[in-house]
């Protein structure tokens, strides 16, 4: 399964929608790759979710990713899971699921280990400093520049990832940019989603 290149989207209930709903504005504006990123629901609420997302992913030709739960990306049959490095490690995901599956890098040491465990496509960041992930550590452009010379597999950079930066990004050798806070915190997502898909596209 090709990986879509261009913009990743990734859903959250942060901004006044639900993971559905995030979901769907980011399929509508185009975009052809999604994750489900959900950390405290139950195991029946992230079934019921992902079930859903899972099904606006195929009414739009989209491949669906469920974050870190193995066990939901099974139950649902995703396309693919993606990994942190303090999750489920790549060996093990790669003995039971048989998918895409993506591994969350911030240095070179941790994205050659992925790509030689098999990862199909790395996470990199945080790029730039964000509050999606209040914890995560920011790389900034010369460690991605690094990755993005020492890897053969498809990199996504995440973290702060703007319009204005954007452009900044599309000089380096990657797949394409996670976006969360962007596109969902903007008062127009949709046409923003899609402004995103332009810039890339040039």
């Amino acid at each position: 399964m090709n990986l879509p290149s261009g913009i990743y989207g990734i859903t959250s209930r942060d901004f006044g929608y639900t993971h559905v709903e995030s979901a769907e504005i980011l399929l509508r504006a185009g975009i052809r790759i999604i994750q489900y990123r959900e950390k405290n629901a139950s195991t029946r609420t992230m079934l019921d979710e992902a079930r859903k997302i899972k099904n606006l992913c195929r009414e739009y030709g989209a491949i669906f990713i469920v974050n870190d739960r193995m066990d939901i990306a099974l139950a649902v049959e995703a396309d693919g899971i993606h990994v942190g490095q303090d999750d489920m490690p790549l060996s093990i995901v790669k003995k039971f699921f048989n998918g895409i599956v993506g591994v969350s890098a911030s240095n070179i040491s941790e994205a050659l280990e992925a790509q030689k465990g098999g990862a199909d496509y790395l996470g990199v960041g945080s790029i730039f400093p964000t509050g999606t992930k209040k914890d995560s550590e920011v790389i900034g452009l010369e460690v991605l520049g690094e990755i993005a010379k020492s890897v053969r597999i498809p990199i996504y950079a995440i973290g702060g990832i703007t319009l204005e930066n954007l452009r900044e990004l599309k000089k380096f050798n990657i797949h394409g940019v996670a976006v969360i806070s962007a596109i969902l915190g903007s008062n127009e997502p949709i046409s923003t989603a899609r402004k995103f898909l332009e810039e890339w596209g040039r």
